[in-house]
Order: structure tokens, then sequence, then C-alpha cells
């Protein structure tokens, strides 16, 4: 078989079994076949995956990946990366680490009402089977909690401690006010009349006796069972081949080949250079006293605070309009899908970060969100929103996000394909773009952008301090606190979820300065020739890639735009 059709054709198989495995992920890219299940969590499911994951690496290795053109290469390479990292995260024996505080099924399961459709009576007929599925479900999540408690495969006690709420908080209330009851408030005019009474009962039925009751005794399991046997250690290290897991980690989330002590030494490095920036900007104000004396001034001042959770919605709204018209001075090409602002769910705002970006499903039926935690204002100081929104919506993740699910002439996989390195490290150099477009105007929120870049720099030295390098939660807390302007909330769930999620926090700051060290490279070789809308353009064009990938197609095309000088030479 022709080496392009051997690759199409292993491309689109596996798609399929990943589509029919993840009902959940099939439903978040527009594919509604499997509308009426939830995936199977079992060892077995497991083991399953994991044997077509070898099968499919082993059918690739066989095509010659050097008769392929050049846009089928990177589809192999980004494809067998892909396969490699599924591959070594079942070795490693992850999925026993189910839950946490911010992960879990207290966190996505709710978010099936975003990604669903509901036009017809069918739509609403496959939602109800999937609410009566969720018994089944949790008890299964329940028994691969159970599985890893056996096993020695528990995470640490503070990356945990919380979850119980979440789940609570979806086990409680009236039924009306249930995140899974929402579709059948308002009935759509493709459910007919005499159906909807009956549909109304039968959603009231579903979350009342399956979904409540399904939370709680997950909630009761963690509480009394799970918390308990979790670790007193902090450090995945800890864990059944740890140490060996963590540097996989680094290597994954940072697609570079780094060891921990580098990254550690990087991001001291980057702290040190950042913490001069602030200063430089405290010397600017009219604030005297010292860098810590400055950091309680802003974290205790009203005027930095927002009185109502309406208020800081509608700075968020503000200010995203005003991105939103500069966007053209920085790129040549614009994602049609458009983007909402959303408060984070109540049930999970206590344990949930600052803000996050939920995808649209990627076939026009919804667009994208921009979730704000209005939980605790006084955590959420408005200095920092022109960053943390620039981040999370435009020109971050929305917009990169919303123009590789538009890539034409690709595999299905490649639109939605997560290199982390790539989609953190695009979004934190996405606030730095806002000095080039009249943002950041006022000094304090000048300072609240660097404390945000002091933040992912601190995660490289916290990460890699947790969880290799022997430090304790106190000590990355205080690290975070000296050197940051955080609220200790923030910095407490930010702590946690490095120890929840070890190696993630890496990508950012290790993203971003590779971004930014292959811009720098091409306005110095390309100098007049320099055209950031056409770098923009080539840096986006072909959506997340690893690292190595991206800087060699950089590379390719710095070289391509000097060749007409080389040749007037």
């Amino acid at each position: 078989m022709d080496p392009i059709e051997s690759l199409n054709q292993l491309i689109a198989q596996e798609w399929e079994l990943r589509l029919q495995e993840d009902p959940l992920f099939a439903t978040s890219v527009g594919d509604t076949r499997y509308n009426d299940r939830l995936p199977e969590v079992s060892e077995a499911a497991e083991v399953r995956r994991a044997q077509a994951v070898l099968g499919f690496l082993s059918r690739l290795q066989d095509i010659d990946r050097e008769a392929l053109p050049p846009a089928d290469q990177l589809n192999y390479d980004i494809f067998a990366w892909e396969l490699n990292n599924r591959r070594s995260e079942f070795e490693f024996q992850s999925y026993w680490l189910a839950i946490d505080r911010m992960n879990g099924p207290q966190s996505f399961l709710p978010y099936m009402v975003d990604l669903s459709p509901f036009h017809t009576l069918t739509d609403y007929q496959h939602y109800l089977t999937r609410l009566r599925a969720v018994p089944a479900y949790l008890a299964a999540i329940t028994a691969r909690l159970q599985g890893g408690v056996q096993r020695g495969m528990v995470p640490a006690r503070p990356a945990v401690a919380g979850a119980e709420d979440g789940l609570r908080g979806l086990a409680h209330g009236a039924v009306k006010d249930s995140p899974f009851y929402a579709p059948f408030l308002t009935l759509p005019a493709g459910v007919p009349a005499a159906k909807r009474a009956d549909l109304q009962a039968a959603g009231r039925e579903a979350v009342q006796q399956a979904v409540m009751p399904a939370f709680q005794a997950l909630a009761e399991y963690v509480q009394t069972s799970y918390l308990p046997a979790t670790r007193d250690t902090v450090s995945v290290s800890a864990l059944p081949r740890g140490a060996e897991y963590y540097r996989f980690l680094v290597e994954q989330f940072t697609t570079q080949s780094v060891t921990p002590r580098q990254v550690h030494d990087i991001g001291q490095a980057e702290v040190s250079r950042i913490r001069a920036e602030m200063q430089a900007v405290i010397d600017a104000t009219d604030f005297n006293g010292s860098f810590d004396e400055f950091l309680a001034f802003l974290r205790s001042d009203p005027r930095f605070y927002a009185a109502t959770s309406d208020d800081l919605l509608k700075t968020v709204a503000l200010l995203m309009k005003r991105m939103d018209g500069e966007l053209p001075r920085l790129f040549s090409v614009l994602p049609r899908t458009p983007y909402g602002i959303k408060a984070v769910p109540d049930t999970i705002a206590p344990t949930q970060t600052t803000a996050y970006y939920f995808p649209a499903t990627g076939d026009g039926s919804t667009a994208g969100f921009y979730y704000v935690n209005t939980y605790d204002l006084p955590s959420r100081p408005l200095y920092e929103i022109e960053a943390l929104s620039l981040h999370e919506a435009v020109p971050g993740h929305h917009l990169q996000i919303a123009l590789q699910q538009e890539m034409q002439a690709v595999p299905n996989f490649r639109r939605y394909c997560m290199v982390t390195s790539y989609v953190e490290g695009w979004a934190l150099y996405s606030e730095r773009l806002g000095l080039e477009v009249g943002f950041y105007q006022d000094p304090y929120s000048n300072f609240g952008r660097l404390t945000y870049e002091m933040w992912r720099a601190c995660r490289l030295v916290v990460d890699t301090g947790l969880h290799a390098l022997g430090w304790s939660r106190q000590q990355a807390i205080n690290f975070m606190a000296e050197n940051t302007a955080l609220a200790l909330l923030n910095i407490q769930n930010e702590v946690d979820r490095y120890i929840a999620w070890p190696g993630q926090a890496l990508a950012y700051k290790m993203g971003e300065l590779k971004i930014r060290a292959l811009r720098a490279q091409a306005e110095e070789t390309l100098a007049e020739r320099f055209d950031l809308r056409e770098f923009h353009r080539v840096l986006l064009e072909d959506g997340p890639v690893p690292l190595d990938l991206l800087e060699k197609k950089i590379v390719a095309w710095i070289d391509h735009g000097v060749q007409p000088a080389r040749q007037a030479d």
C-alpha cells in the first residue's frame, strides 16, 4: 500500500477507536454517535486501550516516513509523539490516580451540558441515558480508586482534600438548581409539546434518583476511605517508579530533553530577572516601602478588588472587547469561532484556579468560553485581569485553539491535539503581546503582568522542587508568596495543583521561552524583512506541535526569508 494511504488509514482507524473509547470526547468534538454513553474506566478497559496503542505504534513503524511528503511527515511525527506518550502513561499506571480536588468527575461531568446538543427529542433521550449511567460510571471510578489504594498508587493528601466538597456540591440542593437538570428548564421547539412534561419529569427523576445519590456515594468514599489512604508525602517520586515517572513528565510536558535540575535552574534565573523588572515598576510609582510591603499593599487595598461578581465579569468583558479590536494589528488570520465569558460554577469554584478556557466543540455548534472564578472576590485582584484575560481568551487560548479547530486538510486528531508546551507557551507569550497594542498602561496592571510571568517562572522552581528536590508543601507556598503578588488562597490552590498534576505547570514558561527565543532569532536574522503578523501566521498555522518540530519549522521559514538577500550578494 502507498505510504500516504497507509498512514491516513492508520490515523483514521485510531481516531475512530478513540471516539468509541471516550464518548465524552466524541461529544466534545461534535460527533454525536455515542451521546448516550459514558466512558468505560475499568482496569480491563485501560489494558485494552494500551494494547491498541501498541498495535498502532507497530503499524506506524512499518510505514516509511522518508517516503512521505513534508505535510504527512508532520502528521506522522505528531501521531507517533501522542502514541508514545499514551504508552508511557499506561506503563507508569497513572490511570489509578483518577481524582483530585481540581480534576475528576466532579469537574468534567457537569460540562456534558455545555458540550451536548439539545435540539430534538432524541438528543434529550440520549442525555437521559447518560444521566442514568452515572451511578455505574461513578461506581467504576470508586473501584479504580480502590485499586490504586491496593497498589500504593495514590495521590498526596493536599491534592485530594476538597474533592469531596465538589462531589457533595453535585449531590445536594434542589433538582432545578443542579447543572445536570439545566437542559430541561427550557425545552427547544424541536421537542414536541406533548412530550415536554414527561421529559422534564424523567429529567427530575434521573437527577434526583441516579445522579445525586451517585455523587453522594463517591463523596462518602473519598472522605471516609480514600483521603485517609492518600500519601503524607507530596512528591510524585514517592510512587512506585515515581522518580522515573517524573523525569518522563518533565520531558513530556516541556517537549524538550531537559532534566528536573536544569528546569529548576532556568526557573531561578527567570525569577531573578523578573524580580528586577517588578522592582523597577514599583520604583516608578509613588509607593515608599519594601517589595514585601508593596505586595501587602496590593493584597489589602480595596481599590484593587471588585465589589461584586458582576463587577468582575463586566471588567473582564470590557477588557476583552478592547483586545478584540486590536487583534488585526497582530494577526493576518483570525478564527471564525466566537467566545463567551462565564463564571466558574459555584459547585467547584472554591477548589478551582483563577480562570480557565473551555474550547468550542469545533463543529460550529458551540462557542468557546472563558471561565472566570468569582468565588472569594478578595482573592481576585483587578490588576491581574489584563494578563489573565489575554492568556485565557484572546490572543491566548481561544484564538489559538479556535484556529486549530478550523484547520483544513489535516487529520481530525490534529484539530484536537494537545501539546501543552505549545498551547500554554503560546498563551503566556500572548500576555506579553498586550504591551505591543497599548495594554498595561497602569503601573499596577503592568505589575500584575509581571507577577503572572513570575508565577509561571516560580512554577519551574516549585514543581521541580516538590517532585525532584525534596521541597515541602509549605516551602513551595512560601517561595510563591515571597515572589508573586498572588493572593494566599490562589497560591495554596496552585501549589496543590502542582502536587496533583506533576510536570504540567512546567509547560507554560518553558514553552514561552522557546517561542520568544524563536521570535528573537527571526527578528535578528530577518531584520527589516521581519513581519510580526507573518511570524504569528507561521507559528499558528499547523496547530500545536512539539517544540523541537516547531523550531525546525521556524528555522526553515527564517532561512527561506533570507534567501533573496543571499542571492543578491
